[in-house]
C-alpha cells in the first residue's frame, strides 16, 4: 500500500517520533510511505529511510493556507496514487478530509490528545476509522463529538525495544548519583510546578539529587516562570532544563527514576512506557491515559495530581526501597513487551489501513412506504453478496424499522425522524450521516431528500437514478426507466452501477418467535381451530391513496360468501383503517375476525403467514404476502401491477385497464370506474381456486 501521514511539524515529541517510526516500519515491510508536514529536525530521519517528505504549511490555521494545502495535497495524492491518508492533528485533518473527498481516497485519523469542544475539533472524528491511544480518549471522542463506537479503534502507542533497551542493573554504591527526570513539553498540563514543589521536599532527604527537565518550551515566558519557581524553592543548583533532546534512550538509562506529574488528562503518556522499556521506575499522577498504562503498586506508583507532599512521599518511597523499585521495573518491562511493543502498534495500524481500503461502508436509502421497503430486500441481499465484508446500513422511516430489524444482510438500521420540521430534520440527518464516513450510497428512494442526504453524507460514490429531482447531486446515475419496468428491475438499474450483475428477485421477511406466538394466541382467542381455513383480507390502502381501495361493499359481500363455505376471514390493516373496518363489519352478516390496528408490522407478517390465501389492493400487506409466499389475490386500479408487484409463486391479479389507466391519481374524477369493474364473483372464484374448492 501507499500510505501518506500528515501532521503539523516534525519537531520533537511523541506524535512526531511515532510518525517517523511508523513510516520507517512501512518502508521496511515493502509499503511506500509518505509524510506531509511543515518540516522540522526529524525530516532527515525520514529521508534517510527512503520516506518521501512533502513540505506544506499544514500547521497554519488561516483559511487561505488551508485552501492552498488542500489543493497541493490533492495533487500529491493523485500523483503518488495514495491508498490511505492518515491525519494526526486538527488542521492537517481538515486538509486531508477535503483532499480525501476530492480523490475518493480513504481518510483515517489518530486522536493524540483531548480536544476542546469546538466545531474545528470535530474533524478528528470524521475519519473512516478513528484511532485512539487510550480508553479515555475513545470515551471523549464518543461523548464530546458523537463519534460512533464502531468507528473507534484502540491502538496503544508502542516503544521500540531495540532503541529503548533494558539497562543492566546499576551497581549498589553510595556514590551513585540520584537522577530524577521529567520528560515532556513545558506546558501547564505536564505538571512541572507540582514536580518542582515535590522535589523541594525530596532534596531535604537526598541533598545530592540531580533533577533533569527535558522538553521544549512553546512559550518562553512559561519556562521563565518555572526557572523562577526553582529559584524560589532553592533548587537552582539541582535542576537542569535540558530543552529539546533527541537522545531520550540515553537520558533514560542514566535516570534513577522518571516522574510523570501530569495535572490534566494525559492522552496516553508515551514517555512512561519508554521508561518501562529501559527499566526505569515510574511515579505518575492518576490522570487520563496513564491509568491505562500503569497499575498502581504493580508496574509503578500512582498518586493524585493535587498534592506535592504525596508525590514527594512516593518518590522517596522508591528511593529508599530498591527491592520495591526492582519489582515494579520487572513487572512494567514485561507489560511493555506484552502490550506496548512498537511492532504490535504498527501491525494494528496497518490493519486499520487495510480495513479502510478493503472494507466498504455502504448506506442504502429507502425512506418511503412499508411496501417499498419490502421490495428493497432483494437489493439488500445483492449488495451483501457483492460486498460480503462491508458494513451495510439502511436508512428507513420509523414505520419501516421493524421490517428490517432482523435482516441478515444489514449491520445497522438508521431511522429517519421527521421531527424538527422538514428542513430541520433533513439537515440533522445529513450531519449524522456525514460522521459515518460511507464509501458508497445506494439511493433507492430517488427523490430530492434522498439525493440531498446522499450528497451531504460525503460518500465518494453516490448511485441512483437520473431524474429531475436534484439527481445532479449523484455521481453515478442510471437512466430513468420506462413506466412499466417492474420494481426490482428498476432498483437493479442502480445496482448495475456498482458492478452487481445478477439479482434474485425473491422477497424475504423475518419475524421473531415471540411475535409468532402472539399471533397464534390472538387466533386462539378468536376461536380459530388449527384445522380451519383462514383467508386474510386487507380492505384498506394508504391514507394518501384512497383511489387504490376496492369498494367496501364488495369486501363485505366477499366476506359473507367465504363464510358460507365455512372459511374464516381475518381483516387486517393499520389503525388508520379502523373506520373502514367498522363500516365493513356493519355490512356483513357473518362477522370476520377484526385484526385491524391490533398487530405490529412484524406481527402482521406472522398473521399473513397463517393465511391460506390473502386478498389485498396495492399496499404494504400485499407485498408482505409476496414476501412470505402466500397465494395472493391482488386488486389494482390506478396503479400498474407491472411496476409495483413482485408476484409470489401463486398469484391472481385483477386490473381492469380502461382508457385512463394507469392514472396514478389520488382522487378520481370519474368515480373509480377501474375499481368498480372488478366484480366480487371473480375475486371469490380466484380465492376458491387457490383453496382447491374449484
Amino acid at each position: 500500500m501507499r500510505i501518506l501521514q500528515i501532521l503539523p511539524e516534525l519537531k520533537s515529541g511523541g506524535v512526531e517520533r511515532g510518525t517517523v517510526d511508523l513510516a520507517k516500519y512501512l518502508q521496511a515491510k515493502g509499503h511506500k510511505a509518505f509524510v506531509v508536514s511543515a518540516g522540522g529536525p526529524l525530516v532527515g530521519d525520514l529521508t534517510s529511510a527512503g520516506v518521501i517528505h512533502y513540505a506544506l504549511p499544514v500547521q497554519k490555521k488561516s483559511i487561505f493556507a488551508v485552501i492552498h494545502s488542500v489543493r497541493a495535497l490533492t495533487r500529491i495524492v493523485r500523483e503518488q496514487n495514495i491508498d490511505v491518508i492518515h491525519a494526526r492533528s486538527r488542521v492537517p485533518a481538515l486538509v486531508a478530509f477535503f483532499a480525501g473527498r476530492a480523490t475518493q481516497v480513504p481518510f483515517v485519523t489518530t486522536c493524540h490528545g483531548f480536544y476542546s469542544r469546538h466545531f474545528a475539533s470535530r474533524v478528528m472524528g470524521w475519519g473512516k476509522c478513528v484511532i485512539v491511544a487510550s480508553h479515555v480518549i475513545g470515551r471523549r471522542m464518543r461523548d464530546d463529538f458523537g463519534v460512533p463506537h464502531g468507528k473507534i479503534r484502540l491502538i496503544p502507542r508502542g516503544v521500540n525495544l531495540n532503541e529503548f533497551k533494558m539497562r543492566p542493573a546499576p551497581p549498589e554504591t553510595k556514590d551513585r548519583p540520584v537522577v530524577i527526570g521529567l520528560i515532556g513539553r513545558l506546558t501547564p498540563i505536564k505538571g512541572h510546578p507540582l514536580f518542582l514543589k515535590a522535589m523541594a521536599r525530596v532534596v531535604r532527604v537526598f541533598p545530592n539529587v540531580k533533577i533533569q527537565i527535558i522538553g521544549d518550551a512553546p512559550k518562553p515566558q512559561y519556562k521563565e516562570e518555572l526557572l523562577g519557581l526553582a529559584r524560589h524553592l532553592g533548587l537552582s543548583e539541582a535542576v537542569e532544563f535540558l530543552g529539546t533532546r533527541y537522545d531520550i534512550p540515553e537520558l533514560l538509562s542514566g535516570m534513577t527514576m522518571l516522574v510523570v506529574p501530569s495535572v490534566g488528562e494525559e492522552a496516553f503518556g508515551r514517555v512512561a512506557i519508554e521508561a518501562g522499556a529501559c527499566g526505569v521506575p515510574v511515579v505518575a499522577t492518576r490522570m487520563g491515559g496513564l491509568i491505562d498504562i500503569l497499575e498502581d503498586e504493580k508496574d509503578g506508583l500512582l498518586v493524585g495530581p493535587d498534592d506535592p507532599r504525596v508525590l514527594a512521599d512516593a518518590i522517596l518511597r522508591l528511593l529508599k526501597n530498591p527491592e520495591l523499585a526492582g519489582r515494579l521495573v520487572a513487572s512494567f518491562r514485561r507489560k511493555v513487551e506484552r502490550e506496548f511493543h512498537l511492532e504490535r502498534m504498527f501491525e494494528k495500524t496497518l490493519g486499520v489501513y487495510e480495513e479502510a481500503v478493503s472494507k466498504k461502508r455502504i448506506l442504502v436509502i429507502k425512506i418511503s412506504a412499508l411496501g417499498d421497503v419490502i421490495l428493497s430486500v432483494p437489493s439488500l441481499r445483492a449488495i451483501r453478496q457483492k460486498y460480503p465484508d462491508a458494513w451495510i446500513a439502511v436508512l428507513v422511516g420509523r414505520k419501516s424499522r421493524k421490517l428490517v430489524r432482523n435482516c441478515p444482510y444489514l449491520n445497522d438500521t438508521i431511522v429517519y425522524e421527521e421531527n424538527g420540521g422538514r428542513y430541520g430534520a433533513a439537515f440533522k440527518m445529513a450531519r449524522l450521516l456525514a460522521g459515518e464516513n460511507y464509501d458508497i450510497v445506494v439511493d433507492l428512494q430517488n427523490n430530492r431528500l434522498s439525493h440531498f442526504l446522499a450528497f451531504f453524507c460525503g460518500a465518494p460514490v453516490r448511485a441512483g437514478h437520473h431524474n429531475h429531482k436534484w439527481s445532479f447531486l449523484l455521481n453515478r446515475k442510471a437512466k430513468e426507466a420506462g413506466p412499466a419496468l417492474p420494481p426490482i428491475e428498476h432498483q437493479f438499474a442502480v445496482l448495475k452501477l456498482l458492478g452487481i450483475d445478477t439479482l434474485d428477485k425473491k422477497l424475504e421477511l423475518w419475524t421473531q418467535a415471540e411475535e409468532e406466538e402472539r399471533v397464534r394466541a390472538f387466533l386462539r382467542s378468536s376461536w380459530v381451530a388449527p384445522s380451519q381455513t383462514l383467508v386474510g383480507i386487507n380492505p384498506g390502502s394508504s391514507p394518501r391513496w384512497p383511489t387504490k381501495q376496492w369498494p367496501v361493499e364488495n369486501f363485505a359481500e366477499l366476506c359473507d360468501e367465504l363464510a358460507k363455505r365455512n372459511i374464516r376471514v381475518v381483516i387486517t390493516g393499520s389503525s388508520d383503517d379502523a373506520g373502514l373496518a367498522e363500516t365493513l363489519l356493519a355490512q356483513t352478516r357473518n362477522k370476520p375476525i377484526n385484526a385491524v390496528g391490533k398487530t405490529s408490522i412484524t406481527e402482521l407478517v406472522s398473521l399473513i403467514k397463517q393465511c391460506r390465501v390473502f386478498i389485498s389492493s396495492d399496499s404494504a400487506p400485499m407485498h408482505i404476502a409476496s414476501g412470505v409466499d402466500v397465494p395472493l389475490v391482488a386488486i389494482f386500479g390506478p396503479t400498474d401491477p407491472r411496476r409495483h408487484l413482485v408476484p409470489p409463486a401463486r398469484v391472481r391479479v385483477f386490473w381492469k385497464e380502461i382508457q385512463c389507466s394507469p392514472c396514478y391519481l389520488r382522487s378520481c374524477p370519474i368515480g373509480l370506474v377501474c375499481m368498480k369493474k372488478i366484480e366480487t364473483r371473480e375475486v371469490l372464484d380466484a380465492t376458491l381456486r387457490f383453496l382447491g374448492d374449484r
